[in-house]
């Protein structure tokens, strides 16, 4: 496939990297032309203008800082339907620094901000719960990527994009779930700050057997 690659920092680069060993075509653009060639020098990708970048992309990654994306979305064309029909995978993480609470506000998703921006597209929330170094380093066993969207087409191609580095798709439905994955992240990063592994904090539930689900308030 053809992935446009918004923001230039470790996780557009790893995942750049990983789907560029899967033998996918990448572009990558930022607001510095010099980080994007850099980026694209590491990762295998080539280095091209925001405008362009959704120019021909089957699928496009909004990777950045999420106070740039307003700017970054408008440089890319996407308030004028640049991104319409198009996969938008969004990793970020509206979240305050070394707290994990989310900073939206109003009960939304920075994923359903996102879909605002980028009129048309088909927004998934995807890739926002591990670190950039987990698609860059070899694993002992694939890790789950929770994720949710509203277009099943657009789920299944950013599905196989997990798949080519090494990650499990899990839907757990549309965007209105985007909120609650966003929450999850926020708790995890809580407490990472903390100095607690989240790991400890999550029953270990089968996931074949329904009497063995978290009781119920």
């Amino acid at each position: 496939m053809r992935i446009g690659i918004l923001g230039t920092g470790t996780l557009a680069t790893a995942l750049a990297l990983g789907w560029s060993r899967a033998g996918h075509d990448i572009s990558i653009a930022g607001r510095s032309p010099d980080r994007a060639e850099a980026a694209a020098k590491t990762s295998g990708a080539r280095a091209r203008r925001l405008p362009d970048v959704a120019v021909d992309a089957d699928v496009v990654l909004l990777a950045l800082h999420w106070e740039g994306i307003a700017d970054i979305l408008t440089e890319a064309g996407a308030p004028a339907g640049s991104l319409a029909g198009v996969p938008l995978i969004d990793p970020t993480n509206a979240v305050e620094h070394g707290v994990g609470v989310l900073r939206t506000g109003s009960g939304r998703a920075i994923a359903q901000h996102v879909a605002d921006l980028a009129p048309g597209a088909h927004v998934v929330k995807a890739f926002h719960l591990f670190p950039s170094t987990r698609w860059t380093a070899p694993a002992s066993s694939p890790v789950t990527v929770a994720m949710c969207g509203d277009e099943p087409r657009a789920l299944e191609v950013v599905g196989s994009l997990v798949r080519d580095v090494g990650g499990v798709p899990a839907v757990v439905g549309g965007l209105d779930r985007a909120r609650q994955l966003e929450e999850v992240a926020g708790f995890v990063i809580a407490l990472a700050f903390a100095g607690v592994d989240p790991q400890t904090a999550i029953p270990a539930v089968p996931s074949s057997r329904a009497d063995d689900s978290p009781p119920q308030p």
